[in-house]
């Protein structure tokens, strides 16, 4: 199992120890905070994969803690609670919980949901960079371009504008929204900059027809369906 770092938050000293003694004894590395701010503090300098969010909480309940972290964090959260009532859970999943567990809890149903809610986040994410159209798959990850499973050279700003190109599929872009997006509003060059490059990326990829020439406003990304 890959060594998951995991965030207890709670205010309960006690709780916190007796829950990383159970995470660590499963292969999971803990951290633990007492409250919300200690938990943004952490966050600021740590790489964190779960959290795991206690809702009773002075100051700032788990549901506030959880609503700050949402605005600037895609960390999976799985809130920790005596309170089982249906409204509680509903607000959980509202704010961007992940799962609620509801305490007492065994140690076994708490491994079981964390690795459950790790295995769904990272799924989705992995599809998330992988990005297919037609013969085309772009792997944001690795920063790949494959055509028909082989994997085709190209420059950073070829890539940029192809990616970009196929993230408004069926999108007429002129040359100047092209040239401010990948090259930036400050680049001194001409828009024959962006002809160049989509001739290039024409003959790299062997699919001619997939970015279209829009006359007299620019190019698009398009795809007939066979």
């Amino acid at each position: 199992m890959t060594n998951y770092r995991i965030l207890i938050v709670d205010d309960e000293e006690d709780m916190r120890h007796l829950t990383q003694m159970y995470l660590e004894n499963s292969g999971f590395t803990c951290v633990q905070a007492a409250g919300g701010k200690e938990a943004y503090e952490i966050l600021e300098q740590d790489n964190i994969d779960l959290i795991l969010l206690d809702i009773m909480m002075p100051e700032e309940d788990g549901f506030q803690v959880c609503q700050k972290i949402r605005e600037s964090y895609d960390i999976p959260i799985i809130f920790l609670s005596a309170k089982g009532e249906e409204w509680d859970k509903v607000r959980a999943f509202q704010l961007g919980g992940d799962d609620y567990i509801v305490k007492p809890f065994s140690p076994g149903e708490m491994v079981a949901r964390i690795l459950a809610v790790l295995r769904r986040f990272h799924q989705h994410h992995h599809q998330d960079e992988l990005q297919k159209i037609g013969n085309i798959t772009i792997n944001q990850h690795a920063r790949t371009v494959m055509v028909d499973d082989q994997i085709v050279p190209l420059t950073l700003k070829e890539y940029e504008l192809l990616l970009f190109l196929m993230e408004h599929q069926h999108q007429a872009l002129s040359r100047e929204q092209l040239l401010e997006q990948i090259w930036g509003m400050d680049y001194i060059g001409s828009l024959r900059t962006v002809d160049t490059h989509i001739k290039t990326l024409r003959m790299k990829l062997g699919l001619a027809d997939y970015i279209q020439t829009v006359w007299g406003i620019g190019y698009k990304f398009e795809v007939q369906e066979a």
